[in-house]
């Protein structure tokens, strides 16, 4: 495994605003505030969410809209750039009001009631997603 080590930068926080959709809004906060590297997570809740699952044989997402009131149990994810643009990649496990969840790659759109965004910035070398052969997946080119 290759790894590079970074040092801890800015720790900011935020609130998404009602209706936005999670990763658009978090991915423009940090383009505004300069931010290409990072780690991040969400509390709050949902108007509806999206999720996806990779088929690892087929090398293409399958994607599960759930159009209801959702709780964000756990939003992880980090920040670095695709196309010179910061992007999120995150997943999620949400719940409903009777504890059952539902859990998977964080995907668009995913609906905010209300979001509370914590960043933590990353100083080092930013990371590019790019086309992996081997995965199908845009994966960070420089650990490949």
């Amino acid at each position: 495994m290759k790894a590079i080590e970074y040092t801890g930068g800015r720790i900011l926080l935020g609130r998404l605003a009602h209706d936005a959709d999670i990763l658009e809004s978090a991915a423009r906060f940090c383009g505004e505030i300069g931010l290409e590297m990072g780690l991040v997570t969400v509390i709050g809740a949902v108007k509806k969410a999206t999720i996806a699952f990779y088929d690892q044989s087929n090398k293409e997402y399958d994607y599960i809209t759930f159009d209801e009131p959702l709780e964000i149990v756990s939003l992880t994810g980090n920040v670095s750039r695709r196309d010179g643009k910061p992007i999120i990649h995150a997943h999620a496990i949400f719940s409903r009001p009777d504890g059952e969840t539902v859990a998977g790659h964080l995907s668009s759109p995913t609906t905010v009631f209300a979001g509370e965004i914590s960043v933590i910035e990353l100083k080092g070398k930013t990371f590019d997603r790019g086309y992996d052969e081997v995965t199908g997946l845009p994966l960070w080119d420089e650990l490949g």
